[in-house]
């Protein structure tokens, strides 16, 4: 009985008519800021971007955008997500200036590159981030996490109290990506018969061997030794073993997202590189 209320209300929380158009496309976006007041600490700012266009600074769209095939209740989750990180952005651009957001490629083709390195083999057919739920939220956890680990990465580095309170406040929202995935662990991926956890297991790999600073990473399902008190293979709050978030420092944000495994050299998001003191210092090199 209390299962049947409780969809019943999730039902009427589901809204079937919206009062704005959807980011286009939430969460796919970039990942990386700097700029001369913190460098280091405002690398994740690119992750909000393509979400308010009007506070990206003049830079140019990014490249293969589309509206995804989403049902109404992740839809209106993943708006929900848009609309807090414009929040977000706006809240960062009042602490620390900011710059123009760089060229970003987020077409099918670059995600279903991420996809085939991860499982180092061609997926047939190419994956497509825009095609369904599951699709949409795996490519959205093969970035926001990445961002999260910049953010506690930056976290020892800020001097400023009001910026350590900002970036206190911005490691909430990436965790439900994690819960949202993590019911669906079990299921297969249509249609490449490879459940849900491998696929993040897959990702979580591949950010590990790219960011080449050891183990930062962890898919939805762990061997239990690996899980918190080393008892537990569910794994929606990774961490290391005293359950502590990642940290990942900006050149290893850099290899990770230019999908290289080296700051010096730009590719996947970034077809350009990122923009910012510190990215651009190694485009120089």
């Amino acid at each position: 009985m209390i299962e049947k209320q409780s969809k019943t209300k999730l039902r009427h929380l589901q809204p079937w008519h919206y009062p704005f158009p959807p980011p286009q496309p939430p969460l796919l976006s970039c990942l990386f800021c700097t700029s001369p007041s913190s460098s280091a600490a405002l690398m994740p700012l690119r992750l909000k971007y393509s979400i308010a266009p009007n506070l990206t600074g003049g830079g140019p769209r990014p490249i293969g955008t589309k509206l995804a095939n989403l049902s109404p209740f992740i839809r209106d989750v993943i708006l929900q997500f848009g609309y807090q990180e414009v929040g977000h952005l706006r809240a960062i651009k009042r602490t620390i200036p900011g710059f123009p957001r760089p060229l970003l490629n987020l077409s099918a083709e670059s995600f279903a590159t991420i996809m085939n390195n991860a499982f180092e083999r061609p997926l047939w057919p190419p994956f497509d981030p825009y095609a369904n739920d599951i699709n949409f939220l795996l490519a959205s956890y093969a970035i926001p996490y990445v961002g999260l680990t910049g953010y506690v990465g930056t976290i020892p580095n800020l001097q400023s109290s009001t910026a350590r309170s900002l970036v206190a406040g911005l490691l909430g929202v990436e965790a439900v990506l994690r819960l949202l995935l993590y019911e669906h662990a079990l299921e297969k991926v249509v249609p490449y018969e490879i459940t849900v956890a491998e696929f993040t297991n897959r990702i979580s790999n591949l950010r590990n061997k790219l960011g080449n600073a050891g183990v930062k990473d962890e898919g939805l399902i762990v061997n239990p030794l690996q899980g918190a008190e080393g008892i537990y293979k569910g794994n929606v709050l990774v961490g290391d073993q005293s359950s502590l978030s990642y940290g990942r420092t900006p050149e290893e944000i850099l290899r990770i997202v230019y999908g290289t495994g080296k700051e010096t050299t730009p590719g996947g998001f970034y077809p350009n590189g990122a923009a910012g003191r510190i990215a651009k210092s190694y485009l120089a090199v």
